[in-house]
């Protein structure tokens, strides 16, 4: 028989939740913002705010849990089957770049710079998914404008989670993945 979880799993699956619930409630949120004005297809991706938090302070498996629950519910609130697509291909290309310069040099990349990786990142698997949808690649004629605009988000998330990490460390709430900063 397999054993109870422990506190500690107990406290990081609440904690997963809650991040994933607010990464939802800013996706509804941000779906009343008129960003995509500017850029058709862009958003301003308030709940990757969440996720960059979720990648600092827990593990990747974790922000793997946060990212699939964060899409799923938003797609299914907000959104289509092609949305969820382009929004998961989004996502773990995203995760698979901030994860990776989090880890390999803790420290040497502002989360700032880490989110506007990110958002690139996000924007390419965007298109990349586009792209197999239409069986086509000239959809990254849009590239240029969507590489701005994860620029611009990128940099606006990561000062926001720059922000919400501080205030969490400041509470002594949690402790960043791997140890120190």
């Amino acid at each position: 028989m397999a054993s109870p979880p422990d506190r500690l799993e107990l406290k990081n699956a609440a904690m997963i939740s809650i991040l994933a619930s607010v990464a939802v409630v800013l996706g509804i949120v941000e779906s009343f913002i008129p960003f995509a004005v500017a850029v058709p297809g862009a958003k301003l991706g308030l709940g990757n705010i969440m996720v960059l938090t979720c990648l600092y302070y827990f593990k990747g498996r974790d922000a793997i849990t946060l990212i699939l629950l964060k899409t799923l519910l938003t797609s299914f609130i907000l959104g289509t089957f092609s949305t969820f697509l382009f929004s998961l291909f989004g996502s773990l290309a995203s995760f698979l770049v901030m994860f990776a310069l989090l880890r390999v040099k803790k420290g040497l990349f502002s989360l700032a710079a880490i989110s506007i990786v990110g958002g690139i990142a996000h924007n390419l698997g965007q298109l990349g998914a586009a792209a197999l949808v239409l069986g086509s690649t000239s959809i990254f004629f849009y590239l240029p404008l969507l590489l701005v605009a994860g620029v611009v988000t990128g940099f606006f998330i990561g000062v926001a989670s720059t922000f919400l990490i501080g205030s969490i460390d400041k509470l002594g709430l949690l402790r960043p993945a791997g140890g120190t900063p």
